[in-house]
């Protein structure tokens, strides 16, 4: 543990000794727009820092390296993540075909805008991460919602296949593939995008592959870049990534890019450019010492991670047994439905009744009525607190059985709590 704590610098005590209020003193929006509350909407950990990160931060401070990001910095990350994604998961990319863009979010505006272009579509499978189904309208291309489908025999999400075919065959030339899946925690197997990707050359279709939350897979589970598969799912992909999710660095907005289509590079240098401009030289340098020195430290959170998601696993299998509940594969976000106890909004019932802040499941598509995301990414002794809270709530309200007095929070405890 002091090896952990001394040379790596992931310190788990020191994490579950954190208070939401120490969590909201510290600027978090996660912690702080709903005071009191138990923060598990916005999708960031409650982690800190790996110790590299913070000495390149500081580093840059001295020397004041705050400038427009220049192109060694763009390079020097394009490595970085080029290496990573070799060491991490086989794929040999040449850093040359790494961007660098602000976020995930700028990438799919660009690929909207570009790729799909005015007038188009795309299909989003649903539930899915907010932006991808509120971006689209502002370039005037077709959000078609596709809903995830339940195999209720190995209690796992499938794609509608039939029904992306037939968008495909109407006229739908683009598809977001979230991989590991935001807010379901699905990992696709290499079949599955196989049988993906014959549909998308059939029908001339290009995959936004959005993989940032790629190193969030717990065991039993492997991530498979779309684009590493073979030549066409790398001619059909543009990949989307980023060490925000990993390392907890969003707020100094650098994503990285992977085109791996020809034809992307010529129009990236044509009129992709300024994405690169707008991107933070403090992200580009956070980034690359993520990449360079933070893969230690990152195993240590994936571990914190996944006890945080078998303790909600056990919570729901017991305490919240009358949640709709599939257990995530990666990611450190669960779906979790409501519908089976008649809570037609399941966010706003918990923030005033549970003093938890979740995510609105319609947020993330028409499938999500009576549904929430939940972020577990958080301090253990704070995950527990939150489950008790929404569980003692459900029950003061008979919608669940009442637990012993030993383990139920009554409704005053929960409005002392929020």
């Amino acid at each position: 543990m002091d090896y952990i704590k001394d040379i790596i610098g992931f310190d788990a005590q020191a994490i579950d000794a954190q208070t939401a209020d120490q969590l909201a003193q510290n600027g978090s929006d996660k912690w702080s727009r709903y005071p009191g509350c138990v923060g598990a909407f916005i999708a960031e950990m409650d982690f800190g820092l790996a110790p590299c990160i913070q000495r390149a931060i500081e580093r840059a401070t001295e020397g004041c390296a705050l400038g427009y990001i220049p192109t060694p910095w763009k390079q020097q990350v394009a490595k970085a993540c080029a290496d990573w994604q070799r060491l991490r998961y086989g794929w040999n990319i040449d850093p040359t075909q790494v961007r660098v863009v602000p976020d995930v979010v700028e990438a799919f505006e660009i690929f909207l805008r570009e790729i799909v272009g005015h007038g188009g579509s795309v299909i989003v499978p649903t539930p899915a991460y907010m932006p991808f189904l509120s971006l689209p309208r502002l370039y005037n291309v077709d959000c078609i919602e596709i809903p995830m489908l339940m195999n209720d025999a190995s209690d796992n999400w499938l794609f509608d296949f039939d029904a992306i075919e037939t968008a495909f065959r109407n006229g739908c030339r683009a598809f977001v593939l979230c991989n590991p899946h935001n807010p379901i925690g699905k990992v696709c197997t290499r079949e599955e995008m196989l049988q993906l990707s014959a549909l998308a050359e059939r029908y001339d279709v290009r995959i936004f592959s959005d993989e940032i939350h790629a190193p969030f897979v717990f065991d039993g589970y492997h991530h498979v870049p779309f684009a590493a598969i073979n030549e066409m799912t790398a001619r059909q992909a543009f990949t989307a990534t980023s060490a925000s999710k990993s390392f907890n660095i969003p707020g100094t907005k650098c994503a990285q890019v992977i085109l791996t289509n020809p034809d992307d590079v010529s129009m990236w240098d044509a009129r992709c450019e300024w994405s690169e401009h707008q991107t933070a030289t403090i992200g580009a340098i956070a980034s690359t010492a993520a990449y360079e020195e933070g893969g230690l430290w990152f195993d240590e959170v994936l571990k914190y991670v996944a006890r945080n998601a078998a303790l909600v696993d056990e919570r729901m299998r017991t305490q919240l047994a009358g949640v709709g509940y599939v257990r995530p594969q990666g990611t450190y976000i669960a779906w979790l439905d409501f519908r089976g106890l008649g809570i037609a909004n399941p966010a706003q019932y918990f923030l005033e009744h549970a003093g938890v802040a979740l995510t609105d499941g319609r947020e993330c598509g028409a499938i999500g009525a009576g549904c929430v995301r939940m972020n577990f990414a958080m301090p253990y002794p704070l995950m527990e607190r939150c489950l008790d809270q929404m569980a003692a709530a459900l029950r003061a309200d008979g919608l669940l059985p009442t637990a012993s007095s030993t383990d139920a929070l009554s409704r005053a405890d929960l409005r002392d709590a929020a």
